[in-house]
Parts: C-alpha cells; structure tokens; sequence
C-alpha cells in the first residue's frame, strides 16, 4: 500500500512538473493582456467579474471538459488528439464517408499543435524575461536578445533527452506554484473580499452589461487555459488520477489565488496593470522572482517540444509525413526521443515569432486561434467516441459535449478578431505543414497504386521461378515490401543482376495500425509459401517503436532458423518522377517528389543493422 502511495505521489509530481508547467506560466500575462487591453473600464465591479469569468473558464474548460470527460477517452491508455483521431475514426469505419472527414479534421488539429508549438515557447520565455524591465527600465532593450539566448540553449540541450533534466521539472516547478500561491495570498490578505469573486454571478453581471466586451476580452481569457490540451496528451506518460489529484490539489487553488491575488493588486493600485504579477512582489524578491519564472517557462516550454517529437512520431507511423531521423535518448523509455529536423524547425519558426512580434503582449495576439480551434476540434471529436465507440445515447452525447462547444466555438470567434494582428502566424504554420501531409498520404496513395498496377503475383512468380530454379546461396534474404503478396523490385533486380536466391527468404510487410500499441503477442504473422519462403507481416500501433530484426526473432521454431550474422535485407529505393495527367496537381507532385527524396533511409527507421543491407533503385512515375 505505501509503495503504491509513494507511485502516485511520484507520479503527481511529475505531472505537476510536465503536464501543468504551461498553463502555470499563464498568470505572467492573462490577467495583463485583459486589463491592459483598455476595452475594460477599470473599476472595482469589473475586477470582480473579469477575476470571476477566469475561475469559471478554468473551471468549465479545465476541470470539467478536460480533467471529467476527456480525460475518460483514453485510447489503450494514452491520450492527446493523435490518439482521440484513431480512437474517433475507429468508431466510425463502417461510414467511410464520415470517416474521411473526421480523419481530415482530426490531422489539421495535430497540425495546429505545431501552431501552438511555436507561439507558447515564445510568448511564455518572453514574458518571464520582461520581468527585468520591472526590475529596472534599463533593461528593456536586453529582453528580446536574452530570450533569444535562453530559447537557444533550450534546442541545443534537447539531443541530451530529458532523462537527466526530467526529475527536476516537478519540484521546481511545485516551487513555482507554492511562490505564485504565496504572492496572491499576500495581496488577498489586504482584500479578502475579493474572493466573492469566484461567484459566478459577478461573471454573468459583467457579461449581461458588457456583452460586446465580453466577446472581445475571450481572446485575451483564453490565455487562462493555454496547455490544457496537455492534460490529455501526457495522460499516457502519468495516467489519468495523477493528472486530476495535481490538478484539483495543487495547480486549480495556486492558480486562483494567483489570479485573485492580481486582482486584488489592481483594486489597490491601478497603476500595476502594467504587469501585475511581477509588482505583487517586494523590491527584493524581484530579480528571484524572475529566474524563477524564467526556469518555470523553460520547463513549459521543454514539455511542449517533448510533445512535438512525440505527435510527430506518432503521425509518421499513420502515413502522414515520411520517415524522419529518430534518435532515443533513454535506454528505458522509448517514449524519449529526439527529432533534429522537428527541434530546429522548431526553432527557427519561434525565433521568427520572437523577432517579428518582439513582446509577449504582441504574441498574445498571435495566440489563441490555433488553440481554440484545437479546443472546438477535440469537444467534435469527444462527441463522436462517445456516440459511436461508448454507444451512449443521442441525447446524452449532445449533452456532454454541447455546453463546452458553445464555449469553444465563442473563444474562438472572438479569436478570429486577432487574425490580422498576428493570429495568422501560428495558423500559416498549421496550414503549411496541413499541405505537407495531405500531399505526402495521397502521393503515397498514388505510388501505391502505380506499384499495385505493375505488380507480379508472388505465388505464381516464385512457383515459376522454381521451373528452373536459379543458384541457392547460404543464409536468409529479408525483401522489405509495401504490399504483401506482391513480388518486391529489390528481388527482380537481385535475381536479374547476382542470378542467385538465397536459402531462405522472407517477404516482410510492415503495417501501421490506428491504435497506440501492438503487444508482442499480435506483433507477427507468418505464412509458408513453399520453396523456403514465407510472407511475415509486422503490426504496429502509431506508438510503437519499429524494429524489424527484433520482430523477426519470434519466426525461430516457426520453420524459419533466423542467424543475425547470415541475414541480408533487401530493399527497393524508389525514385518518384511527377509526369503530366492524373494524379496530383503538378506542384503537390514536386513537393511529393522532394520529400520522398529527402525520407530518411528505411533501413534506420526500421533498425536494420547498416552492415546487412542492400538497397536497390528504380524510377517510378506518378
């Protein structure tokens, strides 16, 4: 029982460490870019229903949507909205059409997040390095070079994993919200009063008198909530009670004091709505109080991009993007990894951002469609695994899921106002990397098509090889093909060019499945084809990490003896050529063209031993 206690207490601190290290941050600007807006009149009864409309939007949209319901849609234990897509389109593949819908709105979410990733790293170091001009005004021009500075040497440590660095995130950042807790107490001990504020009749006063102030002001609110989609994501790293206990005992009542804290400020001096957070601190707990933010945001930040190697992953194994260099960083956790094309790419468009917006107020203008959007995109999707895969009934679905898209769809909409004043950013980059899978799943589909048109039934082809049978060499010959069934290039050119066959041969099909993971006892399948030769297929799920020479092992006592040092993999390298006709626009088939060309080898994606394998190349066109 104690050691079970201890796991969960473990577990909880993680969570507070990685899972709530964004939305921790958000007390640096929400309440800021609210009043700082000047739609807001500042007087005492709108303190009370802007501090109010907060704690009713952490709780609607964090506590009840987020840590109630969808919490409660795991897929095989993990979440995030990679796994609710699979989930989703589970539920509805006997409707193909609906399904195709879904999976295309379900995938533009996931790009959103890239969105997210680039705004959020951006807006929440900036703001915690602005704390310096608090501190003193001549700082001010030092702000955008340190972050710059601090946002570099985050990418640069990122091929180092997480491993080491990891058990410190929890406790820093517990330190993080007990100082944040403590600053609000602080200031509510000289305005107790202020703490009337969490009734929700204050927020319905506000927006009953000020409707179009209101929906002007949700673009700024929604800054409240940003990481909530994190919740969701790490389920599947801490599970689903972590999560909530973090939430509901630590992050839900330091967040509130925080905020009502600022309030309370701001009643007593106006004048610090020019960032209240940092002035709710004494003189001399300012330059501490920056580090600390600073270390706070750095660790939000390392979540996020954490997460970004994780979906991207994730979206490689459904198709969706070709194959990338991925290293592991943990001998232990296959779940830590790192992706150099995805981290600088990263990089770069947050140094963009940081650079063209130049202050976290402005960036809080580029923030929020992405985010909500992704918010609307999750309650659509909720609502079909709860119709179609829960079986619950109509009327209770629209139910659970109604309130919340009224409430997304509102912070939306009043996002959409911040399009021209830098909401298209994060959007720009959903866009183009949404145009970069569509393109690379139906070049696939078209490359698929052509292989299947020009393919030779295998059966047949080997029953007349074996007429005459060419030159049998010692030891096993491993053909990677998309298909199964069908006779792989690599052994024409082989058979063509070296005239021989090997002892044994195996026809292997890698298949990625819409499920996060394939246990071993349903990783293989395999089928005797007479002459020494069997067709393997190999199961994955979109979490899973691909190894084709360990899946290969469970064949041994299956008629196949397997020996690592007489074992050669052949695989065909296939050259995409775009060609005038059907098929693609001729622009989408470049772009498919170039980024075949650029895929990283399958040999490593899959860990082929460098030494045992033999690519052979034909062109293909399209």
């Amino acid at each position: 029982m104690s050691a079970s206690k201890s796991s969960l207490t473990a577990l909880t601190l993680g969570a507070i460490g990685v899972v709530y290290g964004d939305i921790g941050t958000s007390v640096l600007y929400a309440i800021k870019e609210v009043f700082g807006s000047g739609h807001v009149p500042f007087t005492p009864d709108n303190v009370y229903g802007i501090l109010s409309i907060f704690f009713w939007t952490l709780t609607v949209i964090i506590s009840l949507k987020y840590v109630t319901l969808v919490l409660r849609a795991d897929n095989n234990g993990e979440g995030g909205l990679v796994a609710m897509l699979a989930l989703a389109s589970q539920s509805v593949k006997d409707k193909p059409e609906l399904r195709r819908v879904l999976l295309i709105v379900g995938i533009f979410g996931a790009c959103l997040f890239y969105g997210d990733g680039v705004i959020t790293p951006a807006i929440s170091v900036l703001s915690a390095v602005e704390g310096l001009e608090v501190v003193s005004p001549t700082f001010k021009s030092a702000v955008i070079p340190l972050t710059l500075v601090i946002l570099f040497g985050l990418f640069a440590v990122q091929k180092r994993g997480t491993a080491d660095i990891g058990r410190f995130f929890g406790p820093i950042t517990v330190v993080w919200f007990v100082t944040i807790a403590a600053l609000g107490v602080v200031q509510i001990a000289g305005h107790p009063t202020i703490l009337w504020a969490m009734s929700p009749h204050y927020a319905l006063g506000f927006m009953w008198h000020n409707p179009g102030i209101t929906f002007i002001i949700l673009g700024a609110v929604v800054l409240c909530v940003t990481g909530g989609e994190a919740l969701y994501a790490d389920m599947g790293h801490f599970g689903k009670k972590p999560i909530r206990l973090a939430w509901f005992s630590v992050v839900m009542p330091c967040l509130t004091l925080n905020y009502f804290g600022q309030g309370a400020l701001l009643l007593e001096n106006p004048a610090a709505v020019k960032n209240p957070f940092f002035m709710m601190a004494p003189d001399w707990a300012l330059v501490p109080l920056v580090g600390l933010a600073t270390m706070a945001t750095v660790i939000a930040s390392q979540a996020l991009i954490s997460g970004a190697f994780s979906v991207t992953k994730q979206v490689i194994q459904l198709g969706y993007l070709p194959r990338l260099q991925v290293l592991h960083t943990s001998v232990k956790d296959t779940g830590q990894i790192y992706m150099p094309f995805v981290n600088w790419g990263l990089f770069v468009a947050i140094v963009m951002a940081v650079v063209m917006f130049r202050s976290s107020s402005n960036l809080a203008s580029a923030y929020g469609i992405a985010v909500t959007l992704d918010m609307l995109i999750t309650t659509v999707l909720t609502f079909f695994v709860i119709r179609y895969s829960w079986k619950y009934p109509l009327v209770l679905c629209i139910g659970a899921t109604a309130l919340f898209f009224v409430v997304d769809l509102a912070f939306f909409a009043s996002n959409m106002r911040k399009f021209f004043d830098g909401g298209w950013f994060p959007l720009m980059i959903g866009g183009a990397i949404f145009t970069l899978m569509l393109t690379w799943k139906e070049g696939r589909r078209l490359l698929n098509e052509k292989l299947k048109a020009d393919a030779i039934d295998l059966p047949s082809f080997l029953d007349a090889v074996f007429v005459s049978p060419p030159v049998r060499v010692e030891g096993t010959a491993v053909f990677l093909t998309a298909e199964t069934g069908t006779v792989p290039n690599a052994l024409l050119h082989n058979l063509k060019h070296n005239k021989v066959l090997h002892a044994n041969n195996l026809f292997v099909t890698v298949q990625n499945h819409e499920v996060p993971w394939i246990g071993m006892g349903k990783r293989l399948e395999i089928e005797a084809l007479g002459h020494d030769c069997w067709q393997v297929k190999i199961h994955y799920g979109f979490k899973n990490d691909p190894d084709v020479p360990k899946a290969l092992q469970q064949i041994k006592g299956r008629g196949c003896e397997l020996e690592e040092m007489s074992t050669s993999y052949f695989l065909s390298r296939d050259t995409v050529v775009p060609s005038m006709g059907r098929g693609m626009a001729r622009w989408r088939e470049k772009l498919f063209a170039q980024m075949h060309h650029n895929a990283s080898g399958a040999a490593d994606f899959l860990k082929l031993p460098n030494n045992a394998v033999v690519e052979l190349g034909s062109k293909i066109e399209i």
